[in-house]
């Protein structure tokens, strides 16, 4: 599962942050008739499809894990939290049926109907990715029904649905799909102009992604504060493996690094008194600490914080390279001059992707030995069936084979960037996108 999770989450930000990107080069296409634009589009279309295509391998991959390895899980709280994967279900249509008509009816319609039909796919793309969210929401904070002697009884499947913990995880995943799918797209650019490719069309393929994921890029940090400050009164085990906080009480340090070792943790940069401030905004903050629970009720510290400490560090870095595009832009309309920006902008889809893979070990990792919080532990709802490992193998099988089609015919798309005309001559400070 963890392997299906992490193949396929990067493929779903994609699924969610591509249609808007196309819908807004779009936009500009049909608004100024740019021709350098409608380039982009064709490009993008196809890179989209081809995405679309094989998350749907991978999607149903998941969809079938979940009945074959947690029947303990799926068997007892299916009729909880099926509303939300029939939803799901619904978005993903629309979505196919949609990204279908814009592919292939370039010659059919008017290019402003054309562009509309990337309406619904955008929707449906985000409504997809909160839907499913809201399932992993129910199981760190499960609603929605009553458990009566081993039996589910007074199912509300809305109420499982709009749980506590889905306003804060749902928008915290939709935020980084898209800066996964903007970093991403515009990285490929970046790299592109380092090999000397710095034509009106390169620029342009660069900013528009990398300036919808820089906007992003602070809205997302600023909901990852308050979705940690959910976690001090809703998970107070999950935030303190997080920091690889053992004791209980006020003025609780926040760690940077370090591994957890018997009661505490080893190696790590302390900051005394910022945790208590960034959970209560005050160092007289009492945080909970793991020595509150048994030994045998904490997730593993070391993992949870390390992904913790990595996601946090990438979304800095990631708001530090925003913020010097910001600043370039607001006082030249130019891309930062320094050769190190594009090098760094050419790190940024696979930071992004890191970090995303990163937050969800956090997320995951970080609820056991539950899964489904407080009421079902992990060992209780896993398949017991001998011969999973055979499964597990023929699963990475497929996923190998996946990856080696999707490189290569994402390379081969890649192989038509070449300008259809000579380049033009780098632009002088100043000339950029208009």
């Amino acid at each position: 599962m963890a392997l299906s999770l992490g193949w396929h989450i990067v493929l779903a930000c994609m699924g969610v942050g591509m249609p808007a990107l196309l819908l807004i080069a779009e936009w500009r296409a049909v608004r100024r008739g740019d021709p350098d634009c409608r380039r982009l589009i064709e490009r993008w279309a196809r890179t989209t499809g081809v995405l679309f295509a094989v998350g749907a391998v991978s999607g149903t991959i998941l969809s079938f894990e979940l009945g074959l390895l947690w029947p303990g899980m799926m068997g007892l709280y299916g009729e909880v939290i099926g509303l939300p994967f029939a939803l799901e279900g619904f978005a993903f249509f629309i979505e196919a049926i949609f990204i279908g008509i814009y592919l292939y009816t370039g010659g059919l319609l008017s290019p402003a109907l054309r562009a509309w039909t990337l309406v619904p796919v955008a929707v449906a793309g985000v409504a997809s990715a909160f839907f499913v969210v809201t399932a992993n929401a129910w199981m760190n904070q499960p609603r929605g029904f009553t458990l009566d002697g081993g039996r589910i009884t007074q199912v509300d499947p809305w109420a499982a649905m709009f749980n506590p913990a889905t306003p804060p995880q749902t928008v915290h995943m939709i935020l980084a799909a898209f800066m996964v799918a903007g970093f991403a797209t515009a990285s490929v650019y970046a790299v592109a102009m380092l090999r000397g490719r710095r034509d009106r069309y390169h620029r342009l393929g660069f900013a528009i992604p990398f300036t919808v994921a820089a906007i992003v890029t602070p809205f997302q940090i600023l909901v990852g504060d308050l979705a940690a400050r959910f976690l001090a009164h809703y998970q107070p085990v999950k935030l303190a493996a997080m920091e690889g906080l053992y004791r209980t009480g006020p003025d609780a340090p926040l760690t940077i690094g370090g591994f957890a070792t018997g009661e505490g943790l080893r190696y790590g940069l302390e900051i005394p008194g910022a945790l208590s401030i960034l959970v209560g905004e005050s160092t007289d903050t009492v945080v909970r600490g793991l020595s509150e629970v048994p030994p045998a009720d904490r997730p593993p510290v070391t993992v949870v914080h390390l992904a913790f400490d990595l996601m946090v560090g990438i979304g800095f870095f990631l708001l530090a390279l925003s913020a010097w595009f910001a600043l370039a832009w607001w006082r030249r309309r130019d891309l930062p001059r320094s050769r190190w920006f594009p090098r760094l902008a050419a790190l940024s889809g696979l930071a992004a992707a890191v970090a995303v893979e990163a937050g969800w070990v956090v997320t995951e990792v970080g609820r056991q030995p539950w899964i489904v919080y407080g009421v079902m532990r992990t060992a209780d709802a896993v398949n017991p069936a001998p011969g999973l490992w055979a499964g597990f193998l023929i699963v990475s099988a497929v996923y190998v084979v996946l990856t080696v089609v999707t490189v290569y015919v994402l390379r081969r798309l890649a192989g038509g960037e070449r300008p259809l005309a000579p380049q033009e001559p780098e632009p002088e400070p100043g000339q950029v996108p208009s």
